[in-house]
C-alpha cells in the first residue's frame, strides 16, 4: 500500500471517534477522547514502538536508536477538538507523525537518536478554559492547585475528569520531563488561518506563537421583573456584560499594528428569562498577542472599564484570570534547515507567525522547536468545514519526514 492511501486509512480511522452529529467533537478526558488515545497506543505498539502514558494522559510512543542514549527528536500534536470541530486541527500532527515512523520501518531505516510521538493531552481549552494542558505538565508549567477546581459546562471539575480517567491530578508532577533532554521538537499542523491558501503557499514557516490570556468575569447585578422594575432603578448584569464586551472590541482595534485580538466566546445568563432583569452573567475572554505590551494596554483597559462599569450601574464584577501564556519564539536555526528542505523538494514556502496556540510553544521551553504549517481551506478551523488537501498534508509530511532524518543523525 502506497503511503498516501496507507496514511488516509489511518486518518480516517481516528476520526470515527466522535461523541457528535455536526463536525467532530472529541473532548479532552471524555470516553471518546480515550478511546481514540488508545486506538492509537495500539497503532503505535504495531509499529514496534515503546508505549508509556504519563501521569496527565500523555501518550509517549518510542523508536529505539542506534545510540539510545542520545536525547530523543520528538515529533506530535494533539488528538482532542472543540465542541462541532473539524477533522484536521491536532490529529493531522499525530497521524503524521506515525506515518514518518511507519515510512522508516518500511524503509529499514535506524537513526543514531532515538524518536518520539507524543500525543499530548487536552490541548484544547474547550472543556475547561484552559489550553495545551499536557504540554504545560511536560513542561514542568502545571500547577494542580490552579486547575483542579476548573469546571466544565456540566458541572466536572478538571481534578474529577482527571479521576475518571484513572489519573491522579495531584501526581501530574510526575509528567515533567525538565531534567530531560531533548534533541528538538516538531509540530505539523494547519495553519487555521488564510494566509498561506491566499499567499499560494503550500508551507508555512512559524517564528513565533502568539500567546492568550484568559479571564472569567462574573457580572452580579439584581434580578427583578422587567414588567415592574423602571430603567433607572435596575441592576442589569446582561448591559454590564455588553459595555464590557464593546469596550474590549475597542481597544484591541487600536492594537491592530501587532496583531491583537481579543475575544469574548462564552456569555451565560443564569436563570435567564424574557421577563427578567438579568441578575447574573458570566463571559470568558481570551486577549492573545505576540506583543506583551500591546496584549497588557487591552488587559488594562478592561480593568478600567470593568471599574467604570462597577460605578455606573452599581454592579459587583469579579475578573478571575484562568491562565496567562507568554509569546514564543521558534528556533532560527530549525527554520533555517526547514527553508533549505522546502528549496530542495521545490515546495513554496512563507515565513510567518501564529495567532493560535499550540503545545509547540511549551515544549519550547524544553529544546528547539520547529512548527510547520499546512493550508487551511478559507483559512477554517474548529469549524466541522474545516479541510485540508490530502495532498497538502502528504506535503507536510514529506517535510516533517526529512527533518526528522536530518536531526536524528548524530553529529
Amino acid at each position: 500500500m502506497d503511503s498516501k492511501k496507507r496514511y488516509e486509512l489511518l486518518f480516517n480511522n481516528i476520526n470515527q471517534y466522535n461523541s457528535g452529529d455536526k463536525g467532530i467533537t472529541r473532548i479532552a478526558y471524555t470516553n471518546e477522547e480515550q478511546t481514540c488515545t488508545h486506538a492509537f497506543m495500539r497503532m503505535c505498539m504495531a509499529e514496534h514502538l515503546d508505549i508509556r502514558m504519563d501521569q496527565c494522559g500523555n501518550v509517549i510512543a518510542r523508536r529505539k536508536g542506534k545510540m539510545d542514549e542520545l536525547p530523543p527528536v520528538v515529533m506530535g500534536s494533539h488528538l482532542d477538538t472543540v465542541y462541532q470541530g473539524g477533522k484536521y486541527d491536532g490529529v493531522v500532527g499525530v497521524t503524521a507523525a506515525l506515518e514518518v515512523i511507519r515510512r522508516l520501518n518500511e524503509k529499514g531505516i535506524e537513526t543514531d537518536h532515538p524518536i518520539e510521538i507524543i500525543s499530548f493531552a487536552c490541548e484544547e481549552s474547550a472543556r475547561f478554559g484552559v489550553s495545551t494542558v499536557g504540554s504545560k505538565a511536560m513542561a514542568g508549567q502545571f500547577d494542580p492547585s490552579r486547575y483542579r477546581n476548573l469546571k466544565d459546562k456540566d458541572g466536572i471539575t478538571m481534578e474529577k475528569a482527571f479521576a475518571l480517567c484513572a489519573l491522579d491530578i495531584n501526581s501530574v508532577d510526575q509528567a515533567s520531563r525538565v531534567n530531560e533532554q531533548f534533541k528538538a521538537f516538531f509540530e505539523l499542523h494547519i495553519e487555521q488561518g488564510p494566509v498561506l491558501i491566499n499567499n499560494d503557499k503550500k508551507i508555512g514557516i512559524v517564528t513565533g506563537i502568539a500567546a492568550p490570556v484568559r479571564l472569567h468575569v462574573k457580572i452580579m447585578g439584581k434580578a427583578s421583573h422587567s414588567g415592574t422594575t423602571p430603567m433607572n432603578m435596575r441592576k442589569d448584569a446582561l448591559l454590564g456584560a455588553s459595555e464590557i464586551s464593546l469596550a474590549l472590541e475597542k481597544a484591541a482595534k487600536r492594537e491592530e499594528a501587532f496583531g491583537t485580538v481579543a475575544t469574548i466566546g462564552v456569555l451565560n445568563v443564569h436563570n435567564g428569562a424574557m421577563n427578567v432583569v438579568p441578575g447574573d452573567v458570566e463571559i470568558k475572554i481570551d486577549i492573545r498577542s505576540t506583543s506583551l505590551q500591546s496584549r497588557q494596554r487591552v488587559h488594562d483597559h478592561l480593568n478600567e472599564t470593568i471599574t467604570l462599569i462597577k460605578q455606573n450601574r452599581q454592579l459587583d464584577i469579579e475578573s478571575i484570570e484562568i491562565s496567562s501564556e507568554e509569546p514564543v519564539l521558534l528556533s532560527e536555526e530549525i527554520n533555517e534547515v526547514l527553508k533549505n528542505i522546502c528549496a530542495q523538494k521545490n515546495i513554496s514556502n512563507q515565513i510567518m507567525q501564529s495567532g493560535a496556540g499550540h503545545d509547540a510553544m511549551n515544549m519550547a521551553k524544553l529544546c528547539p522547536v520547529g512548527l510547520i504549517f499546512i493550508p487551511s481551506i478559507d483559512g477554517l478551523s474548529h469549524h466541522p468545514n474545516e479541510y485540508t488537501p490530502l495532498e497538502d498534508v502528504m506535503l507536510g509530511i514529506d517535510i516533517l519526514e526529512e527533518a526528522i532524518l536530518q536531526y536524528s543523525i548524530h553529529n
